[in-house]
């Protein structure tokens, strides 16, 4: 059972990200506010639900919540300043775009770079704890499975509309066998070692 809030005085906005570990595209993060008495019974850690739930309660959070708001950085990006780093430009980039300012802001994972003076919490697994942080990775997730779909329409043979650019076996193969692209992820280790050796 998720908690509806951290605590009962100030407007709050759960923030979460998606793809910090993916080889291609881009990393995103979604900001949102919801309103105190807001509930769902599907509503859960995006990881946690099936493509057809989170796709189900996305239109539910954007019309409930009080603000929403989705940001990205690109590979380019990630590449120069190192996906850490993107993913907190990516969480800032998105509570800039609130229409509603918040007071405290819960932060899904151990770290976080400050928001200007706006106070905040990490909570390590939040987005299984809270319901703003639950809500925030479900638009993150949600918003970043469809431009890696929109992806794959230029690049099919990587699968990115099946493995969103995660490390599967069948992305990395696909990298073996057609090299990278400009949408991959140049600091990150495409190929292991164990995937250049030719099993009998």
């Amino acid at each position: 059972m998720l908690l509806p809030y951290f605590q009962d005085k100030y407007v709050e906005a759960g923030c979460d990200e998606a793809g910090r570990g993916c080889l291609a595209g881009p990393v995103f993060a979604a900001a949102v506010i919801l309103p105190r008495n807001f509930s769902h019974p599907l509503l859960n850690d995006s990881k946690q639900l099936k493509e057809e739930h989170r796709l189900a309660l996305r239109p539910v959070i954007e019309k409930e919540a009080l603000a929403f708001a989705v940001a990205s950085i690109d590979n380019v990006e990630i590449d120069k300043i190192n996906i850490l780093k993107a993913s907190f430009k990516a969480m800032h980039e998105a509570l800039a775009q609130l229409l509603i300012q918040p007071e405290l802001i819960l932060v899904d994972g151990n770290r976080f770079y400050p928001y200007g003076t706006i106070p905040h919490e990490c909570v390590v697994k939040g987005d299984g704890k809270y319901a703003s942080i639950a809500a925030a990775s479900i638009l993150a997730k949600t918003y970043r499975d469809a431009y890696m779909e929109q992806l794959h329409e230029a690049h099919p043979q990587y699968g990115w509309n099946i493995n969103k650019g995660y490390p599967t076996r069948l992305h990395r193969d696909a990298i073996r066998a057609h090299g990278d692209t400009p949408l991959h992820r140049k600091s990150f280790r495409l190929l292991p070692d164990q995937l250049e050796l030719d099993f009998e």
